[in-house]
């Protein structure tokens, strides 16, 4: 056994029994864009994804201010009181000027991040479409050898990511608070068609009138959506994620989806699904790589720029220069 195959193997019998630390390396090392590490990366991964090991993938999304890291503390201490063992990815915006992560989860998620059955993990989304980590889905693979299944992908609730973490878990949850028809009229339609689960949080206290009031009209704007699943009709479901109530509904929820999509195709089929658009993703996240690498893209792109800036040449035009430096190169 070559060297690095052994260090791969070694690797994940060590996620496999539990080691977080080992858990945490490795996760370093498949959000690496250094090419040796991506090699042993892949190596790593190619062993821990033919486990089969059954778990849950949930994508929280929501607008800031809505509660959702309260909402997944709460939620994921009530999993792991219950027996699971639970790992929230969270996808962290990064700084446009440091490259640095902004959010800091373990300081959102105190009490969560001291569970020894949860494991938390900020990736910075490292400007990739939307704010979505670009190794995510890898990410998932190694916590789900580890024995955690539950998985939650929270996402920074900033336009595309949702589509894109929508396309790599098994349930969507659109987490809101309440505020009845006027907070319905700024809900984006195609964030709600994305929905499996809508979550309506800070259901206590003086708000609990107007939550009620909300979860009534999600589910009146819900009943003229489409449902993006065969056999599943999106629900709505009240929580006070400071009370602890109402998560056990919502992990009711999860289980008759689950439930759901097993009598029309079941989970695997969706992730076989998902497999190919993340292999789709993958060859056109490399393809964009090596253009803007390019050599003869690059001894035009400036002059090209300007040109297009200054309205000299149009953009198309523009892109068809560079398309034909690149295939020329090739």
């Amino acid at each position: 056994m070559a060297k690095g195959q052994q260090q791969a193997a070694e690797t994940a019998a060590e996620i496999r029994s539990g080691d977080r630390r080992a858990l945490a390396q490795a996760i370093t090392l498949v959000e690496s864009t250094r090419p040796d590490h991506r090699e042993r990366a892949e190596a790593l991964l190619n062993l821990v994804m033919r486990d089969d090991r059954p778990s849950v993938r949930l994508g929280i999304t929501g607008a800031p201010g809505v509660g959702k890291s309260t909402f997944i503390e709460a939620f994921g201490k009530s999993l792991t009181a219950s027996g699971r063992k639970v790992a929230v990815l969270a996808v962290d915006p990064t700084s446009a000027r440091t490259g640095g992560s902004i959010l800091g989860d373990k300081t959102r998620m105190t009490e969560l991040s001291r569970d020894p059955d949860a494991f938390i993990r900020p990736s910075p989304s490292g400007g990739s479409l939307g704010g979505v980590a670009r190794r995510t889905r890898e990410v998932m693979l190694l916590v789900e050898a580890a024995g955690y299944d539950v998985v939650i992908v929270e996402t920074v609730g900033v336009g595309q990511s949702e589509y894109a973490v929508a396309d790599m878990v098994d349930m969507f949850v659109l987490l809101l608070s309440p505020g009845g028809g006027d907070e319905l009229q700024g809900i984006k339609r195609g964030i709600m068609e994305l929905a499996d689960l809508v979550v309506v949080n800070k259901a206590d206290g003086d708000l609990l009138p107007a939550a009620r009031h909300a979860a009534a009209d999600y589910r009146a704007a819900l009943s003229l959506i489409r449902p993006r699943i065969a056999g599943w009709t999106p629900e709505v479901a009240l929580v006070s994620s400071l009370r602890n109530e109402g998560l056990n509904d919502v992990w009711s929820v999860v289980t008759r989806f689950k439930t759901a999509i097993d009598d029309n195709g079941g989970v695997s089929a969706r992730r076989t699904a998902q497999a190919l658009k993340w292999m789709w993703h993958e060859v056109d996240e490399g393809l964009h790589t090596a253009f803007r690498d390019d050599v003869a893209v690059a001894a035009l792109v400036a002059d090209l720029e300007r040109q297009v800036g200054e309205g000299r040449v149009t953009p198309t035009a523009a892109a068809q220069q560079l398309l034909a430096a690149f295939r020329r190169a090739d």
